[in-house]
């Protein structure tokens, strides 16, 4: 197999979001006379489509409350939310590893773009990525298996030289939706067991096993050094 291209999921791959995340759905809740969960309670929403948490969340068949709940959270995210968020130690180092042997590299995120992009520009990661892609405002390709059928088709690139980097299992399913090989990270939102059930080829533990595993196991040639501090 000759791998050329890698995706990577932002919230619990690159960045941890909770801050930012967790405050504004309590923030939406709130906004709508409901008592939120403590942040440590709402862990499981971060990954997922946010849309489909509020459904959860609120227990709601009615379309308009969970819209409503929506438009609060990006009210509040789109001005502190997004911001109240840190990369996870050695991403930038991995990144560079990859980036400088010549690999594409995209953001493959069900978090509109429009804040992917913002966040990416926030952390001064730009130019180690080729393209940010994520879904719209409207919901159109939040589900991670659409998303990455989209990437493989603007970018023209073939699933068998494609790997998908993520924390959750949508990242997993997407990936295997699209015959590509997928690499979960435990040190996110989502548990090693949750990310083998779902598919993944392989895991990494911390970013630097991320480096480690694509040389070993699909012979990239990273010179760059990732030293370890874990």
């Amino acid at each position: 197999m000759i791998v050329d291209t890698i995706l990577f999921d932002l919230d619990g791959t690159l960045t941890d979001p909770k801050p930012g995340i967790t405050r504004c759905i309590q923030y939406a809740l709130s906004e709508l006379g409901y008592i939120p969960p403590e942040a440590e309670e709402l862990l499981w929403c971060i990954g997922p489509p946010i849309k489909d948490s509020f459904s959860q969340l609120l227990k709601a068949s009615d379309n308009g409350l969970v819209e409503k709940a929506l438009s609060l959270y990006r009210s509040r995210f789109s001005t502190i939310g997004l911001f109240e968020n840190s990369l996870y130690p050695l991403i930038i180092e991995t990144l560079k590893a990859i980036k400088f042997a010549g690999y594409k590299t995209f953001v493959a995120t069900s978090k509109p773009h429009i804040y992917a992009k913002r966040i990416i520009e926030h952390f001064s990661l730009s130019l180690l990525f080729d393209g940010v892609y994520g879904s719209e405002l409207d919901g159109t390709r939040s589900a991670k298996a659409d998303l990455i059928s989209h990437i493989l088709l603007r970018e023209n690139l073939s699933p068998s030289s494609v790997v998908m980097i993520g924390d959750r299992k949508h990242d997993m399913i997407g990936a295997k939706g699209n015959h590509i090989v997928a690499i979960g990270v435990t040190y996110g939102y989502g548990t090693e067991e949750e990310l083998k059930t779902h598919g993944a080829d392989l895991i990494a533990h911390t970013p630097n096993d991320i480096a480690r595993l694509l040389i070993h196991s699909y012979g990239l040639g990273l010179e760059t050094h990732v030293a370890s501090k874990y």
